[in-house]
């Protein structure tokens, strides 16, 4: 079989794909786009200038945006310029003048997520965030059970087991179905709530890193309420991802970044916790100041990244800008446009379930039958020496490893063909 080049697998996905608009420049300013979400999801020339706001390389077509997200070129700026500020004048700035921008940040990012200023605090990332609020989780008593699953991020696996050794609780894995239905991981964590009745804590995460798989986190929470447990929902991949507000999903106690889908610089994530639970949560390391009772208590980070969090509001200005509820479409969109393309494809295995309930923009696939770790770092190697396609092996799954497809709001349709083109390449058909 002849190799197929990253010229050429761009030239195959074109066969696949309309062709794609000439690049806009950098836009003074973006096209109304329509209301509609699905509709404002497939027109191209919005999306084309959205690009436009983004210092995208051509140096690979660029599908792993799931590690970090790229600033918008006038969050770029806002942070240069926030760090020139910052660096010129230190101190005089830090005491004299952060307070008060940072009330405003503040109120931004509370306001985004649909919450009250006292119910956030900032941290470097969601895994900060996780970890503060597992280590911190007063409520246990020896004996307690305490759930995760699979596709849980390891680090907060490893904290949850910790729980055991610095709470006396006990750990439950369950592994969550695949493929997936909306209504089979209700039933998953039923079934394992009813089995485990002493289960006062359960990690669930929002958006999965390994396979992108969404979870129904009010079912879910709302269910482990009333049978006696707390929920601690990782969102770090979903706010900005998904439509996402605080009050929606009733989760008390949640992680969240903002330099993945928000855009912001890296450094920034945050915590959210519910009025009146944040005595639930133990300050950190018994920290007198923040007084106890504050939610900046419960994480002591020391000096901050003042340029990185005065650059936040830009980003989610732009974020309002898009609007969530497009980006959200837009990035299913993208994903479907290969996901569901190969769906029925005899040799690759498309891991996260066609229902738009359970996707956002990531998605994990395997070839048939190969689920070892090695085999899929290998693909994933092969994807971008051949045909200039960077993706990210994942592994952790009970069913085994992958290979994870993250694009960004503005990633381009011929882009996503593209390892169409490549994957039916590989398998030769």
């Amino acid at each position: 079989m002849a190799k197929l080049t990253r010229r050429g697998v761009l030239g195959a996905a074109s066969g696949l794909a309309a062709a794609g608009a000439a690049s806009a420049g950098t836009p003074a300013g973006l096209p109304a786009a329509p209301q509609n979400p699905e509709e404002a999801a497939r027109d191209t020339a919005y999306w084309e200038a959205v690009r436009g706001l983004y210092d995208v390389t051509d140096e690979m077509i660029h599908l792993e945006h799931g590690n970090w997200g790229m600033m918008a070129r006038p969050v770029l700026d806002a942070h240069k310029a926030a760090l020139d500020r910052v660096n010129a004048r230190t101190s005089i700035y830090a005491r004299r003048e952060f307070g008060r921008d940072f009330q405003a940040i503040q109120s931004a990012a509370a306001a985004a997520i649909g919450a009250r200023e006292d119910e956030i605090v900032f941290t470097r990332n969601a895994t900060e965030a996780m970890l503060a609020l597992i280590s911190g989780y007063n409520r246990l008593r020896p004996g307690d059970g305490v759930l995760f699953a699979d596709l849980d991020y390891p680090a907060m696996q490893t904290a949850m087991g910790w729980l055991s050794a610095r709470r006396g609780a006990v750990v439950h894995q369950i592994a969550l179905p695949e493929p997936a239905t909306y209504q089979g991981l209700i039933d998953t964590y039923a079934s394992a709530l009813d089995a485990n009745p002493g289960i006062r804590l359960i990690l669930l995460t929002h958006v999965s890193h390994r396979t992108g798989l969404v979870l129904p986190v009010a079912e879910i929470t709302e269910m482990a309420r009333a049978r006696g447990a707390d929920v601690l929902l990782d969102s770090a991949h979903a706010f900005g991802q998904v439509e996402f507000d605080v009050t929606d999903l009733g989760a008390d106690f949640i992680g969240l970044n903002l330099h993945k889908w928000i855009g912001a610089p890296l450094g920034v994530g945050a915590i959210y916790i519910r009025r009146g639970r944040t005595e639930d949560i133990d300050p950190y390391m018994n920290a007198a100041e923040p007084p106890p009772e504050s939610i900046r208590a419960r994480v002591t980070t020391g000096t901050v990244n003042f340029a990185a969090l005065l650059a936040v509001p830009e980003a989610l200005e732009l974020h309002k800008r898009l609007g969530a509820a497009r980006k959200a479409a837009r990035l299913r969109h993208l994903r479907s446009v290969w996901a569901e393309t190969l769906r029925d494809h005899p040799g690759v295995d498309i891991l996260t379930p066609a229902d738009p309930r359970l996707h956002a923009g990531i998605t994990s696939f395997r070839l048939a039958g190969q689920t070892g770790v090695q085999e899929n770092a290998a693909l994933a190697a092969r994807l971008a020496e051949e045909f200039g396609i960077f993706t990210v092996m994942r592994d952790g799954l009970a069913s085994g490893a992958c290979v994870r497809v993250t694009p960004a709001v503005f990633t381009r349709e011929d882009e996503v063909f593209a390892l169409v083109a490549a994957l039916r390449h590989v398998t030769g058909g």
